[in-house]
């Protein structure tokens, strides 16, 4: 029909050119602030690119929703500016009428958010948590570059190394600046090496010197080693550590549904869920009046977006923390939004702006 071919083609150009513009928007921020971390030593320099990959796939079920829901309020706006839209009311087609024709533009969209939560976005956050833990296991010496002053994780050491050799576990010309309250010392050495012993970082220092001086006090101390062994001070990871629950995989969630577990399937489906339900509020919400000079629906839908989706947070907290049950949770809140959609629809058939009814005149009686 010409009606759905029509409105499918015009909703699908506006989807491509909202999500392409969003795209845009987020991944420069998200850019930024990797850089940002990168400078920061939390993750590594040449792992920026892929980071920035793993976090966009992460973000892009929420992205989609986003677009698919701007693109549907923006592009029946502008029907309803342009009167297209009083024309098919005055032709008989409802406003509910639009419901098939836009679900069969956002089914495929729809799908995708449902492979995109379900699947890889926990394996997107595994591998971003794999590279940030493998980074953050490397000692700290490892981490300086030739020349840079590099400060250690708790703040309380300073290194700086001339030259590095090809083994990533050694390091040449060793400076170590350490302040650990009133007492203060300087480390000198001509090469060091990493050593894990009991599931901790050692770091084994040969031929120099140490200057400790105690601030309280005053006093000094100078002394020459041939070998010192000193702390990294950070312990080695156990690669058997408890995984987060958005790294972990949804039938594994559906295995072991403890809390935690819960709310993120919550998550993980409320996100779906959203996503169709905004899908219809959308329908209805971006219904405005061709006479006002302003138009503030557009506003509205996205304040309307807001808090949906910080909702489908609280959600995930609240079950987390055992206030309310997984199903509760996704009955309450979207079936509440399933049903506001609804009545919205239903509403905006029965009191169109455009629908004007026909009023009586003012002794009209009379004059009969």
């Amino acid at each position: 029909m010409l009606f759905d071919t029509t409105l499918r083609r015009d909703l699908s150009r506006m989807f491509g050119g909202t999500l392409i513009v969003i795209l845009t928007i987020v991944l420069t921020m998200m850019l930024i602030r990797t850089l940002g971390q990168a400078a920061g030593g939390a993750v590594s320099p040449q792992d920026v690119v892929l980071l920035l990959g793993y976090t966009a796939l992460g973000h892009l079920p929420t992205m989609l929703a986003l677009s698919l829901f701007i693109a549907v309020v923006t592009g029946l706006g502008r029907m309803y500016r342009d009167s297209e839209m009083a024309i098919w009311f005055a032709s008989g087609v409802s406003l509910s009428r639009f419901v098939r024709p836009v679900l069969r533009m956002g089914w495929p969209v729809l799908l995708v958010v449902a492979l995109l939560v379900l699947f890889v976005w926990p394996w997107g956050n595994q591998q971003s948590s794999d590279l940030r833990e493998r980074y953050q296991q490397r000692s700290d010496l490892s981490r300086v570059a030739p020349g840079v002053f590099q400060t250690s994780r708790d703040g309380k050491r300073v290194f700086f190394i001339d030259r590095d050799t090809p083994e990533a576990q050694q390091a040449r010309n060793v400076f170590i600046l350490s302040n650990d309250g009133p007492r203060e010392s300087v480390t000198s050495a001509r090469g060091g090496r990493i050593e894990l012993l009991d599931d901790e970082r050692w770091l084994v220092l040969e031929r120099g010197q140490r200057n400790e001086a105690d601030s309280a006090d005053g006093d000094k101390m100078l002394s020459q080693f041939d070998s010192y062994r000193v702390l990294a001070g950070e312990r080695a990871l156990n690669k058997a550590q408890e995984r987060p629950p958005r790294a972990i995989p949804t039938f594994e969630l559906l295995q072991s549904p403890n809390l935690r577990h819960q709310g993120e399937l919550v998550w993980r489906m409320g996100l779906l869920l959203g996503a169709a339900n905004l899908l219809l509020l959308a329908i209805g919400l971006a219904a405005t009046n061709p006479r006002r000079a302003s138009n503030w629906n557009l506003l509205f839908a996205l304040l309307g977006f807001i808090v949906y989706y910080n909702l489908i947070n609280l959600s995930q907290a609240w079950v987390s923390s055992g206030r309310f049950g997984m199903g509760a949770a996704l009955a309450g809140l979207h079936g509440s939004a399933f049903a506001l959609a609804l009545v919205l629809l239903w509403w905006r058939d029965h009191a169109s702006v455009f629908r004007l009814r026909p009023r009586r005149a003012a002794g009209a009686g009379d004059a009969a």
